[in-house]
This record gives C-alpha cells, structure tokens and sequence, in this order.
C-alpha cells in the first residue's frame, strides 16, 4: 500500500511507511486539513490559505528527504495535531498566558496526544509514543529560535511560497545539508537569502499590524462565542469551518457578536494608536540566524555580519499594539 502525495515545496512523493499511512489516514491528522496555518488571514491576504495538514506533512516530507530516522519523521508528522481552531489565535481566546509566546499547543501537546488515537498506532507498529513525543531525540525536528529546525524551515518556506514572497523554494532546499544533527547552509550566500526571506515573513505577516488585529480580533470572536454558550471548548478542537458554522446562525439577533465578525472579518478599519485605543496585543516576533559553512568553518550569519546580531536582538523581542477599530 502507498500513497502518492503532491506537495507545493517538494513536489512529487511517494508515501510507503505502513505507521506514516496509518497517521496521515487517522481522524486527529485528517482534523488539520480544516486548521489554517495562519488563522483567518484569509479575509487578509485572499488566496493564502494554506493549511496545517499541508504543513505537518511537509515536515515530515523535509525529514524524509534529508534522511532523519523514522521515529524523527513520525515525531515532524504529529508535532502539530494539538493545534485549535484558527491556529495561534487560540492563545488570545482562553487567557493563557501565552500570547507572547504563542505556544499553548504546545502546552498542552502530551495531553492531546494521549487522549487522541495515535499512541495506539504507534504502539501497533512497535514505536514508543513517550520517545516519538519528547523533542529532544529530535534536533533536526525541533529547535528552539534563532535555529534552523525542519518546523521553522517547512512553516517559512511554505508560507513564503503562499504570500508570493517567493516562487520556489527549491534554490534554498538545495543549498540545505545536514551536519552532525544540524541544519546548515552550504554557502553564506544561501544562508543570508534565506535569513532575509524570513526577516520580511516576520515583518509584514507574523509580527506584524495585520497579524495582530487577526489573532485579536479571531480571539475576541471566539471568546465572547465562548462567554455565551454559542460554542464549547470542545468545539475549538474541531475545524475552523465547523466553529464559523456553528456561529453563524447567532449573528443576526446579536449585535455585539456582529460587530467582532466585521472586524474580524476585515470589514472595519483600523490602525495602532497608543493613546486612543479599543484593544491591546502582544504578537510573538522571530527571527533566525543561520549556520552556514564559511571559510572551512561552521558559522552563524551573525559571526559573519555583526549587523545582524543587533537586528536578531531588536526583532526578537514581543512586539506591542494598541488597536483602535474604525466602529
């Protein structure tokens, strides 16, 4: 049994791992498909949407071709699946603590993984679910920022293929290699592209104003949605369809719920303004810094151009807003 899979960064692939089939096909990972990467950019950026079943795959497909062993491909499969509704949005809905962080998936990942299915088929395919879910077997999955980690490279790329930053990422693939359980880039040259790719992602789409009216505004939807029983917390771990759906039918007789959708929805304007403002957000800010081969040696871009080091220091600091909508 196989499954032949088309992917927007690495083209044609062939699926034949009997635990990768069995994942992929699994209610928990076939959920993502109806998790968009990037929230309700749509009513944004019109034509980005892209989903985080394309990306979870993705990792995997990145691992794969750079060789990674099974258990770590397994581990770039599932490392999303706890992801709610409308992605990152979900740590401005539940007062988490975590919006400068973003990471309340992540929180909560060994929970949702034990209650889901996966610890079974893993088990019946003679993989350990405590191994395949503790990040640190797995450098080339996972790494904290400024690394290269497989997630940071796959949710880049694919979001700058999306937005129209770029128009294949393969140039950057092919100068990618694997060293002693890192990522590194063959040439500064390479290494520099990519870091500047992803300065421009992280200043206009994931730190950006835009992106801060979206998850506030998607928070402030839900979480009212949430203050009137229109929805549970269980109905944010099904599909962003499936909750916009369940809704909709209060919009009509409730004006305040009404009013969130249009900004929600990108139908009021709005601008950030410190001294006159409706709503406050902190928005995660990040950054990489590369290794690269570089006169016989390994090093970061910014040992290399200490310029860099200062902007890594600006923008990687939670940037504030201060929201004031047009109604």
């Amino acid at each position: 049994m196989s499954l032949n899979y088309r992917d927007k960064l690495y083209g044609e692939a062939e699926i034949t791992e009997p635990v990768i089939l069995e994942l992929i096909g699994c209610p928990t990972i076939q959920r993502l498909k109806g998790v968009d990467q990037a929230g309700y950019f749509e009513a944004h950026f019109p034509g980005t949407a892209h989903s985080r079943f394309d990306h979870s795959l993705g990792v995997y497909l990145l691992l794969k071709k750079y060789g990674a062993p099974l258990e770590e491909q397994i581990a770039g499969l599932i490392h999303d699946v706890s992801h709610a509704v409308f992605s990152h949005a979900i740590d401005y809905v539940l007062d988490a603590g975590s919006e400068k962080e973003q990471n309340h998936q992540d929180n909560i990942f060994d929970s949702f993984i034990k209650k889901s299915e996966i610890p079974q088929i893993l088990k019946r395919h003679g993989f350990n679910p405590d191994y395949i879910c503790d990040d640190n077997n797995f450098p080339l999955k996972e790494r904290e920022l400024p690394d290269l980690c497989a997630d940071r490279i796959d949710y880049s790329l694919r979001d700058a293929l999306a937005y129209g930053e770029i128009t294949d990422g393969q140039n950057i693939l092919d100068n990618l290699i694997v060293k002693n359980g890192q990522w590194i880039f063959r040439d500064f040259t390479g290494a520099q592209e990519y870091a500047k790719i992803f300065l421009k992602l992280n200043l206009k789409y994931y730190s950006g104003l835009v992106d801060a009216v979206g998850v506030r505004t998607v928070g402030d939807y839900l979480r009212y949605a949430l203050e009137q029983k229109y929805i549970t917390e269980n109905d944010l771990y099904t599909t962003d369809k499936e909750v916009l759906t369940k809704i909709k039918s209060y919009l009509t007789a409730d004006a305040r719920l009404k009013l969130l959708f249009r900004r929600m929805d990108n139908q009021v304007g709005f601008k950030n303004n410190p001294n006159d403002y409706d709503a406050k957000v902190f928005i995660k800010s990040r950054m990489v810094d590369p290794p690269c081969q570089y006169n016989g040696e390994i090093k970061r871009i910014s040992e290399i151009e200490p310029e860099w080091q200062k902007i890594i220091e600006r923008e990687s600091q939670p940037k504030e807003y201060f929201l004031k909508f047009a109604e």
